[in-house]
């Protein structure tokens, strides 16, 4: 009983102190709740609709959603920001181009970096890739440009081939260097729509949000936006005219012409030269930003911009979300980024022997199929430590 009523007695004692602790727990309460909400809203994007398209998370390739209407469709999507469930309510035959789109940025940034420490690693089906996402390195630069290439490389597709309702073959003026007698024509692709739309929407994520000026978030905005449009625009400059024959006997006496995209492998080697060559960016006084080595020439909309260093990937780390090289494939006698030494970070490496089959001896046959044998071969292969 005497304990009960020490502890009542010092409860009123403190009643003054605990309220104001109360307000500044609350306070701190808050400041993690919504440190939280914005680590969720960071850690979804609209890549998620590039991943598994059998995975709940990901409807857009489920033609049985279409049924019901845009509403439930864009409410399912995992990643997207308001303004992008409105342009998915607006377009929503256009959101499993999105989403291939979003594929082919993923696979094209997994093959650039296929023999680099940090390898394009899907970590899950919503964030995509994790962590890493959020420092503003040169690898978080080539990924928003390509992703934004896929969208423009996946729309401008569509339109040409009759898939959206609101767009059809490019409109795109005959170019004056285009001998006169070849005709101008044909169902190009559409890459001013497709364009104009993954701006919109790839965009409106960044632009939906406010940060004060000068701020790491306003950098990160910009450095973003400044990376989406260098994709974009990679994909529309390297477009090009492609025309067909026709005559007798393939006599070529008269071609067609129209406008088409380039292979998406021709944009991934573009980007992956501006990955190379990216311009380190810092924060000015008047919260813009600039080159952060003057002496080098100022970067061009073309060019890719970050504000980070690049993590450590040698070494897993969960707060930098760098998965490491520990049980990744390296080449013994590469001297480049694939090689042991470099992959493998000074760790060494682990040899072990492992049977490859393949196709061989193979022999065309009249008529008309190719017959191989399958031939098995024990190769040597080695693991970073």
């Amino acid at each position: 009983m005497e304990k009960s009523t020490a502890v009542l007695i010092q409860g009123g004692a403190l009643g003054t102190v605990g309220s104001t602790m109360a307000s500044q727990y609350l306070v701190v309460a808050l400041a993690i709740f919504f440190s939280c909400t914005q680590v969720v809203i960071e850690a979804s994007s609209w890549w998620s609709l590039g991943m598994n398209p059998m995975n709940p998370m990901n409807p857009v390739q489920m033609s049985e959603v279409y049924i019901i209407g845009a509403q439930p469709l864009c409410s399912q999507l995992a990643g997207l920001s308001q303004g992008q469930k409105k342009l998915c309510q607006l377009y929503q035959d256009h959101m499993q181009f999105i989403g291939e789109g979003a594929k082919t940025g993923i696979k094209e940034c997994q093959y650039q970096f296929r023999h680099r420490r940090w390898n394009c690693s899907t970590v899950d089906n919503n964030s995509v890739f994790g962590r890493v996402m959020q420092i503003g390195s040169r690898e978080t630069a080539f990924t928003y440009a390509v992703s934004a290439a896929g969208v423009v490389n996946a729309m401008s597709r569509a339109c040409r081939e009759g898939e959206l309702s609101s767009c059809g073959c490019s409109r795109a003026a005959r170019p004056k260097d285009l001998p006169r007698d070849w005709l101008w024509g044909g169902c190009g692709d559409n890459i001013e729509y497709g364009y104009r739309f993954a701006k919109e929407f790839v965009d409106a994520r960044e632009r939906e949000r406010v940060y004060q000026r000068g701020s790491y978030e306003s950098a990160r905005i910009m450095m973003n936006l400044h990376n989406n449009e260098a994709g974009r625009r990679t994909v529309y400059n390297l477009a090009d005219v492609a025309c067909k024959c026709h005559g007798v006997s393939g006599s070529c006496s008269l071609k067609t012409c129209w406008l088409q995209l380039a292979d998406f492998r021709k944009v991934g080697d573009a980007l992956k030269e501006k990955y190379d060559s990216a311009a380190a960016m810092k924060l000015n006084s008047r919260g813009k930003l600039v080159q952060m080595n003057s002496r080098f020439n100022a970067p061009t909309i073309h060019d890719l911009i970050y504000i980070d260093p690049s993590p450590d990937y040698c070494m897993r780390n969960e707060s930098t979300g760098s998965l490491g090289t520990q049980g990744r494939l390296c080449n013994k006698t590469s001297e480049g980024m694939d090689g042991c030494e470099l992959m493998c970070c000074g760790r060494g490496y682990d040899q072990f022997k492992t049977v490859q089959r393949e196709r061989c001896h193979c022999k065309f046959h009249w008529c008309c199929y190719v017959k191989c044998k399958l031939c098995t071969e024990i190769v040597d292969q080695f693991v970073c430590k």
